[in-house]
């Protein structure tokens, strides 16, 4: 086996930034790259949210001052490693999918009525429903005039991206129609809403990498894959974690009576005669009122030892390892063994 390249000794005067932790990354010299890389991003978003009118600056950096793992401009710029990874364009386009998560997370907030939002209060809960989505429409017009400078392709691929995030939101909200199976519901709802922004900031980074076309098709499905595989290990964690290790309030799906699967697999199972007694009661204080924190724990605690949570830990798992197998078509190397790294590490985070 191939020994991995040590570092570059640092250059004189030269503090290089920290690795970055959303992905994996085993090979320090990519390491310190995509570091490197993403300060400039960092910089470029910080840029992008920029306002003149103090209002609309401050309620504009509030989810992106509060941090996060910055998983999808870092997909893109580690995407982009697979061709040319120093292309200016992969920054742009590195911002572009970040300015579009975190515009669709104050519409989410806003919709879910989620208290906290990265470990911050939820720009709602500061500033009230009407403000934070307006502020979600001008970060989502930012990421298309910065889109627009990438050209055709790139402003298309937004646009679709867009339209699947809203329809995933549309389709969750509305919930199955009659007779359709809502476990196969849901999957598409994450597919759309989650997955889709995944792929294409995986594609973004290996077009403007100048990959070959099969080299982007593969990251593309990968990012579909492993972006519901991303999600189905949350549904875990918002029951398994605290509030703490997760950055949400444990349980604000429940509350909301959003949708998870854990809960849609609990209920096929009362549905089709399967479940216990105690698995009907549990569906019955499910849809009942779960304002009062002390009841919303226990219905939380009682799903943490049902193992309708241990099926979703699998079904994550299992997505993992097919998104892993859509990296056939890449060249051994750091990159397609990140990517690899970073579907197992899906599959274990739900443990």
């Amino acid at each position: 086996m191939t020994r991995a390249p040590s570092a570059p000794a640092p250059r004189p005067g030269h503090t290089p930034p920290s690795p970055p932790t959303a992905i994996p990354l085993s090979d320090p010299a990519l390491a310190e790259r995509l570091a490197e890389r993403m300060v400039q991003v960092d910089a470029a978003l910080d840029a992008a949210v920029a306002s003149a009118d103090a209002l609309a600056d401050d309620a504009s950096r509030h989810l992106v001052a509060a941090g996060g793992k910055r998983f999808r401009p870092l997909l893109t710029l580690l995407a982009g490693e697979l061709g040319d990874g120093s292309r200016p364009e992969l920054v742009d386009a590195a911002v572009v999918v970040e300015l579009t998560q975190v515009a669709s997370l104050y519409h989410d907030d806003v919709m879910d009525s989620a208290p906290v939002r990265r470990g911050a209060p939820s720009a709602h809960t500061v500033w009230g429903n009407s403000v934070a989505i307006l502020v979600g429409d001008l970060l989502f017009a930012r990421a298309s005039a910065l889109v627009a400078g990438l050209g055709p392709e790139a402003v298309v691929l937004q646009s679709r991206t867009f339209e699947r995030m809203c329809l995933g939101q549309l389709h969750e909200t509305l919930g199955p129609r009659d007779g359709e199976d809502p476990v196969e519901h849901y999957l598409q709802v994450l597919s759309d809403k989650t997955a889709s922004l995944l792929a294409t900031s995986a594609r973004l980074g290996a077009m403007f990498g100048g990959c070959a076309p099969e080299v982007v098709d593969a990251v593309t499905a990968y990012g579909e894959k492993v972006g519901v595989a991303f999600q189905l290990a949350d549904d875990v964690l918002d029951i398994s974690s605290t509030g703490d290790e997760s950055g949400k309030t444990p349980g604000t799906d429940l509350r909301e009576h959003v949708p998870t699967m854990p809960v849609l697999l609990l209920r096929q199972r009362v549905a089709r005669g399967e479940g216990t007694e105690q698995d009907a009661a549990l569906v019955a204080r499910l849809d009942g009122d779960l304002s009062d924190d002390a009841v919303l724990a226990a219905v939380v605690a009682d799903l943490r030892a049902h193992d309708v949570l241990a099926e979703t830990r699998a079904l994550a798992a299992r997505g993992a390892r097919e998104a892993a197998a859509e990296l056939a078509p890449l060249p051994d190397g750091p990159v397609r063994q990140a990517l690899a790294d970073l579907a197992e590490t899906l599959a274990d985070r739900t443990v």
